[in-house]
């Protein structure tokens, strides 16, 4: 509400008689009205907190989010966008871990990666002749196959103080090595 709303309240509160003046110019009046516009100050302050009760619209308390969800995450540059810090701070709030290939696919997308997913078998007697001949070990390794540079262009969302362009998969590297199953062992491949 704002502080006209307040001070016609207030003034509704006032008991009848000529001593409460209502009229525009009146002592009483202008008291009212700052206290009407403190009021109308507080209330819009209520509304902000509300916003920022919300990790995906939060500003003022995106710090405090941040420190509670463990961020910012190691693995990210320190530059960052408010944007990609609201987003990161969802994805760690929200997400869900997992160990299955669409995991990890699904993973690497948040990131902005398009990746597929290579699996090694031991070569045995029923396998195929094209297969790779891989000894027993070989089962617990896998390989995220990654296009070759991942590049990122600043746009009219973007905050003027953010990077023009910005490229790298270390991003990727760091985020899949540091969730993968500890008994395996990942493999990276780029480009084609």
């Amino acid at each position: 509400m704002n502080a006209a709303g307040y001070l016609a309240q207030l003034q509704s509160l006032l008991p009848p008689g000529d001593l409460w003046s209502r009229a525009a110019g009146a002592g009483l009046t202008r008291l009212l009205g700052g206290l009407a516009e403190e009021f109308a100050r507080i209330d819009g302050r209520a509304q902000d907190l509300l916003r920022e009760a919300d990790p995906r619209t939060t500003e003022e308390l995106l710090e405090d989010f941040e420190r509670v969800a463990a961020l910012p995450d190691p693995c990210v540059p320190d530059v960052q966008s408010i944007g990609e810090r609201r987003q990161r701070l969802v994805q760690k709030l929200t997400g869900r871990g997992g160990q299955s290939r669409a995991f990890f696919i699904e993973l690497a997308g948040r990131l902005g990666f398009t990746i597929t997913i290579t699996e090694y078998r031991p070569f045995t007697a029923i396998s195929p002749c094209t297969d790779p001949i891989n000894n027993e070990p070989w089962c617990h390794v896998w390989r995220v196959n990654a296009p070759a540079v991942r590049i990122v262009t600043m746009t009219t969302a973007s905050a003027c103080n953010e990077p023009i362009r910005s490229w790298g998969n270390e991003l990727l590297e760091c985020v899949l090595t540091r969730v993968k199953p500890a008994h395996t062992h990942l493999l990276f491949g780029y480009g084609g």
